[in-house]
């Protein structure tokens, strides 16, 4: 089987899972905001948003750091498996105690305390399940992990809903987000041992200090895109009020399901990269260039439909409560393709073994999200926060542009040419859309046939595109 039908079945597999976890995560987020409200969803997310940040010393980069090692020696696995596990498990009980510790000096309420704990346990078996995921990953066996997490989807869409229907409480929520990602965890833990033997837990700490050594460029990135990413929800609950981090996150929940594209795709290139980095760099220049196009073109179409139709998707999902909403969300959607994009240079950057240049990227941008957020935030709450998160992407691509540009994989002004076309794409069908101004139903397949037209029109579909479609047709 060629590499790119390896791919597009590894893709398809990812695929699936993450179409049934957006479906099950925008039921599950409408229950769980039109259950608790503006202001408990607000202190609920700050909680989240908080263990989140903390919850990244439980994995320093070990997960994406394995999964390039492996992807490039799987000879290594036993090795890591036995060791990384139980290393991972002590990391995670230590940083809990110390993570609820926090919470009670800085003075929060015992519920506040008490969500910090359980959501640091969902974490920790978040940190579990993704580092099973990533030896899946390395040797391109997609199937397990992805079952997983339907699993873990589908078990926290039916916890919440009977949490809501029994009105059981904010406690309850949380602790289903904890037994849900069990679930899951239980699941691929099962396909580990069934595949690679059950564990023979090691405690050669020579090794743990290696591994994180060479892991911390990899898990500074992760804490500092974390950091921009999650800091602007804690940073509206210190600076405005529970109220408005609502509205934020209500917008960022929906945003978040558009980047599973995102999350698909980075999911299986990041390991190919790896191993054509060592067996083909002609192979994953293309790879890199490829993925730019195809980030704009799928994503193009659907920042915009969102950007026109804010407004009825924000009330149609949450309820009239929620539609200040729709002015975070139009600002925040223009994230997406840059998130895409960035993921992809990331990629490249950290599987030709450039992972300290990521790094440093991402503290900018964190300091950078940072201070926008302390300035903008306290006069304009929620949209200052948008717009901070959207200008630190920006920031992203220009300096990932320029590291790369250093390398032997710097684009070529065919790409930019295609950038051009495929931006000429989207104006047209901003245009169509503003002028014809009809409901969303209706949009969505004139802007689709529009959009398709465009794209003939300007020629934005090359021979490389046919070859790649050729391939996975098998022909």
């Amino acid at each position: 089987m060629s590499q790119i039908r390896t791919l597009f079945k590894n893709v398809s597999w990812v695929a699936v899972s993450q179409v049934i976890t957006n479906i099950c995560a925008f039921l599950w987020t409408i229950l769980i905001a039109r259950y608790l409200g503006v202001t408990d969803y607000g202190t609920l997310s700050f909680v989240i948003s908080f263990t989140v940040l903390i919850g990244m010393g439980t994995d320093i980069g070990i997960t994406t750091f394995t999964t390039r090692e492996l992807a490039q020696n799987e000879s290594k696995t036993k090795k890591y498996i036995n060791n990384l596990i139980i290393y991972k498990i002590l990391l995670s009980v230590v940083l809990c105690a110390f993570t609820v510790l926090i919470v009670y000096l800085l003075g929060y309420s015992e519920l506040v305390v008490e969500l910090t704990l359980i959501m640091f346990i969902e974490a920790s078996f978040v940190t579990m399940f993704n580092f099973v995921n990533g030896v899946f990953q390395a040797h391109e066996r997609l199937k397990p992990s992805s079952i997983g997490v339907i699993l873990y989807s589908i078990s926290l869409l039916c916890l919440i809903f009977i949490v809501s229907f029994l009105n059981l409480g904010i406690i309850a929520v949380a602790i289903s987000y904890a037994v849900a990602y069990l679930i899951g965890l239980l699941f691929v833990s099962y396909n580990l041992i069934k595949t690679f033997g059950f564990p023979n837990f090691e405690f050669d700490l020579s090794f743990w200090k290696e591994v994180s050594i060479k892991s911390l460029p990899f898990g500074l990135t992760i804490f500092f895109y974390t950091i921009y990413f999650s800091i602007d929800v804690v940073m509206i609950s210190w600076l405005s009020n529970d109220y408005a981090t609502g509205l934020y996150n209500s917008a960022y929940k929906v945003i978040s399901v558009f980047t599973a594209f995102y999350v698909i795709y980075n999911y299986v290139i990041f390991p190919l990269m790896s191993k054509l980095y060592t067996e083909d760099t002609n192979m994953l220049k293309v790879s890199f260039e490829q993925s730019f196009k195809y980030s704009l073109l799928i994503l193009l179409p659907i920042i915009i439909g969102v950007y026109f139709y804010s407004h009825y998707l924000i009330t149609l999902i949450y309820s009239n409560e929620f539609a200040l909403a729709y002015v975070p969300m139009q600002i925040l959607i223009w994230t997406v393709v840059f998130l895409f994009i960035n993921g992809v240079a990331t990629s490249l950057l950290n599987s030709i073994g450039k992972e300290f240049e990521v790094t440093k990227i991402y503290v900018v941008a964190a300091i950078f999200n940072i201070v926008l957020n302390y300035f903008l935030i306290p006069k304009y709450t929620y949209i200052g926060a948008s717009i901070a998160t959207v200008l630190s992407e920006i920031l992203i691509l220009a300096l990932m542009m320029y590291k790369i540009s250093k390398t032997e994989y710097k684009p070529d002004s065919t790409l930019l040419k295609t950038i051009l076309k495929l931006a000429i794409c989207g104006i047209i069908l901003a245009i169509v859309l503003y002028l014809i101004n009809v409901s969303l139903w209706l949009a969505i397949p004139i802007g689709l046939v529009v959009y398709i037209i465009s794209l003939f029109i300007t020629r934005s579909i090359d021979d490389t595109d046919k070859y790649i479609l050729k391939e996975l047709l098998g022909k």
